[in-house]
């Protein structure tokens, strides 16, 4: 087998992935321009790790319930190769409706209880206090980040991965200017500091959402998809967005609420280690963000093929995907590896946060070359509709692997922050080569969704 993608699938691999990675690299984008913009207010070590919890907090609930956005990928991806369109558009319709009913619950719980969720996670009250009031702002743009996600997974399954592009564009454009204003206090509005990014964030899920509205009233999906036509709710329609996205939503809290955990261990070895660890994680973004790019083709070609009766088809694209990825990590491990402090220079100007986050930067630039085909092959078992077993594969590498071994190098033996962070190309080679083990099986060819 080459080392490298065969050119007959590369190129239609590309084209459904590149604009879900220019979406996608957008919003790491923003994440960097957010911290660096934190990292410049007074007391940046104490803004650095309250914007640490609060980010990874709030995408703890939002990915729960994003994956909403991925059940309707799959099963829109599946009915798109089918050839069955219409149900392609009733599946949206069902999606929407769990999407506000979801977002407009968790908007308000995670407004009026942000202080109390995020205290148990930080031994310094100033990072509490600072972290609770970006939560609160943050939490308001829930539902509509929430019915953004459903229409997300249905371009998805359809291919048509510019809309997320265009709408990612919309989103996050309107999140720099309104935090440049809300940050700092420019231009008339109040100087907010980190809750004002909290509320940027809210005004550019606004703004992606209606962009999508906007979209789906264009002849050229109303005409064929009928969404808007066939409003039709239903048990037999929502059963199987539920069980497709329960899975991976306990997965996506697996990990977020892991890694909170992991600042946390962090922050008992220091503020300023847990400073510089948000760091890194933000700029692992460059990383990650493409990948999980990568990973939307591969869902959507696998599950088109799946829908089509081509199972080997499904199984080759997920390997070419997977050459493609990895090529793109290799890469940036070679950034992080080789200029460290170019990378963590953009995200702070804190010298002791630089110099701690350099050795680390190091580590995970070599673990997540690993890391981008254990994702994009994850995602094709999850196309395939085999969710539960990437969910079982997160519970034992992360939680019963990464989490304890990161705290007993770290704290128990003594090793402090580097201790810790070893702990992450452990996980990492352990979930991506089970990941391929259950991949190249072909166990999951025959799974119905």
């Amino acid at each position: 087998m080459s080392l490298f993608p065969k050119k007959q699938y590369a190129g239609r691999i590309l084209k459904i992935a590149s604009p879900a990675i220019a979406g996608m690299s957008s919003q790491m984008v923003v994440s960097i321009i957010d911290t660096a913009m934190v990292g410049r207010l007074g007391d940046s070590s104490v803004a650095l790790a309250a914007m640490g919890l609060g980010v990874l907090a709030t995408w703890t609930l939002t990915s729960f319930f994003s994956s909403l956005g991925n059940g309707t990928h799959i099963l829109v991806a599946r009915r798109y190769g089918q050839g069955k369109f219409a149900e392609a558009g009733i599946v949206l319709n069902n999606s929407l409706l769990l999407s506000f009913i979801v977002g407009s619950i968790f908007g308000i719980l995670g407004y009026l209880y942000a202080f109390e969720a995020i205290d148990v996670f930080s031994s310094d009250n100033r990072v509490s206090v600072l972290a609770g009031e970006y939560i609160r702002y943050r939490s308001i743009g829930i539902p509509f980040f929430l019915m953004a996600v459903s229409y997300r997974g249905f371009f998805y399954g359809i291919g048509h991965t510019k809309m997320f592009m265009f709408s990612a564009i919309v989103t996050y454009l309107l999140n720099i200017v309104f935090n440049y204003l809300l940050i700092f206090g420019k231009l008339g509005f109040p100087q907010m500091g980190i809750a004002g990014a909290g509320l940027a964030s809210t005004v550019g899920m606004i703004g992606g959402f209606l962009y999508f509205v906007g979209v789906t009233f264009s002849p050229q999906y109303r005409r064929k998809y009928r969404y808007y036509d066939l409003p039709a709710i239903a048990k037999k329609y929502i059963d199987p967005i539920v069980r497709i996205s329960l899975p991976v939503s306990f997965q996506n809290v697996l990990i977020l609420v892991g890694f909170l955990v992991f600042v946390a261990i962090t922050g008992v070895i220091g503020t300023i280690e847990q400073a510089a660890t948000q760091v890194v994680i933000t700029s692992l973004y460059v990383s990650f963000m493409p990948c999980f790019g990568f990973g939307i083709a591969t869902q959507t070609l696998v599950g088109n093929a799946l829908g089509n009766n081509n199972p080997g088809e499904a199984q080759q694209y997920g390997i070419e995907t997977a050459k493609l990825g990895t090529l793109f990590t290799l890469s940036i491990g070679v950034l992080f590896v080789a200029f460290p402090d170019l990378v963590l220079q953009i995200i702070t100007n804190n010298d002791d946060v630089i110099n701690v986050g350099r050795p680390l930067l190091r580590i995970a630039g070599i673990a997540q070359i690993a890391y981008g085909s254990g994702i994009i092959i994850a995602n094709a078992l999850q196309a395939a509709g085999d969710t539960l077993f990437v969910m079982y594969l997160e519970i034992v590498t992360h939680w019963i692997i990464f989490l304890p071994v990161s705290y007993v190098l770290g704290v128990t033996m003594g090793n402090g922050i580097i201790g810790s962070w070893m702990a992450l190309p452990i996980y990492i080679t352990l979930y991506t080569a089970f990941a391929w083990v259950k991949f190249m099986s072909g166990s999951w060819k025959t799974l119905k969704v």
